[in-house]
């Protein structure tokens, strides 16, 4: 990127920030290379194996345990490590809200501007299958890649809402341990990875975006449980939008305070209140600006969730786990016309909001025979399946199954799931020797 093309708006205040040598050392940053990150899912590989898996993932990410940079010639979406969820592509700054977020399994947790995903299944991760993540966006675009990415991931404890946050408040009125809110911002810190953010930057930007951030922040408050935490973020560098926005919410919410950051032992730069940055001339990631806040109080006792109920048509899932798994799928199942989901528990009444996901979609009940969804395969692991194909890593075969291609496989008649790795892709259909792929097409590798 050229510096010229910088509004003059953003130079003035950047200036005023840094200072004239740290301006000048910030522009210089945006003439290099962006860095590249990936994720490790803590859902589906532990660090030992992920050196044994992943060696090329050498270099961590300071402020996320399971973080790794990589080169800018890695195609990681060419990787068949990919296509079985071990890893997450993400922008290594992006990494570190939900790193310093203190997530436990067993907390309730929402991403209230989740699309598309990073956040979320960095979120599951942490959760190790126990307690419940809302994960919601409001828009129902953005809300496709969103469910796409938290099941490829085999995130099994998560509901996806495409909601208004003032709808959402509603609802959910002191429900969560924790809100994640990666607040809609002017930018600033994208200038270097996304020049769209840079046409699209003026200087009535951070006055409109930092409305849109109070309303958010208004409504998470209500939503938290007292003792709970949102953790807030944006990817600009503009103070109203971040330590002024925190200074307003903290005047206005007097119950609330900062947890500051560790940044030295995080490798961050400190900021005003005890908050965080990066920025792209000090650390290795794009610009960001996180703060922690804590509202008052005892922790709330857990609140029950829905009761379970009788799904008709569930005999026949039942059937499908007997024959076709080693273990016994329990909890709390409904149905969406002929879709069947397991409904994560401590899950309130959704009944009249926007739901793209209300669980586990585990498949589809019909003409009285249960049909495995590509989520349900993405949930398991290769020891829950009787029947098993499993590819090589590397194998011509594995190709072919994440291309859609069918072909002989003697591991008996009916479903099987396929696995590269020990690691679930999806599922096929075998029926004397030969193999119905049934690998959703939505996914398949180009």
């Amino acid at each position: 990127m050229r510096v010229n093309k910088l509004p003059a708006e953003f130079l003035e205040t950047l200036t005023s920030a840094l200072g004239e040598d740290g301006a000048r050392r910030y522009m210089e940053s945006l003439e290099r290379d962006r860095v590249y990150g990936l994720r490790a899912n803590l859902l589906k590989i532990t660090p030992e194996r992920r050196r044994e898996r992943l060696p090329f993932l050498s270099r961590a990410v300071p402020w996320c345990g399971e973080g790794f940079y990589h080169s800018p010639e890695y195609r990681p979406g060419k990787s068949v490590y990919y296509h079985a969820g071990l890893f997450y592509a993400q922008e290594p700054s992006a990494m570190l809200p939900v790193s310093a977020a203190g997530i436990e399994p067993g907390h309730t947790v929402l991403d209230i501007c989740a699309a598309p995903g990073g956040k979320t299944t960095q979120a599951a991760g942490y959760l190790r299958g126990k307690g419940l993540i809302v994960s919601n966006d409001v828009s129902i675009s953005r809300c496709k890649p969103l469910v796409k990415n938290i099941e490829l991931s085999g995130v099994t404890n998560a509901v996806v809402l495409c909601e208004k946050p003032e709808r959402l408040a509603r609802r959910f009125e002191r429900f969560f341990d924790r809100i994640l809110v990666d607040a809609p911002c002017s930018g600033e810190g994208m200038f270097r990875k996304d020049p769209d953010a840079v046409s699209g930057w003026s200087a009535h930007k951070p006055e409109a975006c930092a409305a849109i951030q109070r309303g958010i922040l208004n409504q998470a408050a209500e939503m938290l449980k007292p003792g709970g935490r949102i953790v807030y973020s944006t990817c600009t560098f503009e103070s109203s939008e971040d330590e002024g926005m925190m200074e307003w919410f903290l005047n206005i919410h007097r119950d609330f305070c900062v947890i500051p950051l560790a940044h030295e032992q995080l490798g961050i730069t400190g900021s005003a209140l005890g908050a965080g940055r990066i920025w792209p001339h000090l650390q290795e990631g794009e610009g960001h600006f996180v703060c922690v806040l804590e509202s008052g109080g005892e922790p709330a006792a857990a609140r029950s969730g829905r009761s379970g109920r009788r799904v008709h048509g569930l005999e026949y899932f039942r059937a499908f786990c007997e024959e076709y798994l080693t273990r016994e799928i329990s909890g709390d199942f409904a149905a969406a016309g002929e879709s069947l989901y397991r409904i994560p528990e401590g899950t309130p009444d959704l009944s009249g909001i926007r739901t793209a996901r209300s669980g586990w979609y585990l498949g589809e009940l019909k003409d009285k025979r249960f049909e495995p969804s590509q989520a349900f395969a993405m949930g398991l692991m290769i020891n829950d399946a009787r029947n098993v194909i499993n590819f090589k890593p590397d194998s011509r075969d594995a190709e072919k199954y994440l291309k859609g291609e069918s072909f002989e496989a003697d591991v008996g008649n009916g479903w099987a799931l396929v696995c590269a790795d020990s690691y679930p892709l999806g599922w096929a259909k075998l029926r004397d020797g030969r193999m119905k792929n049934k690998y959703l097409k939505a996914w398949i590798m180009r």
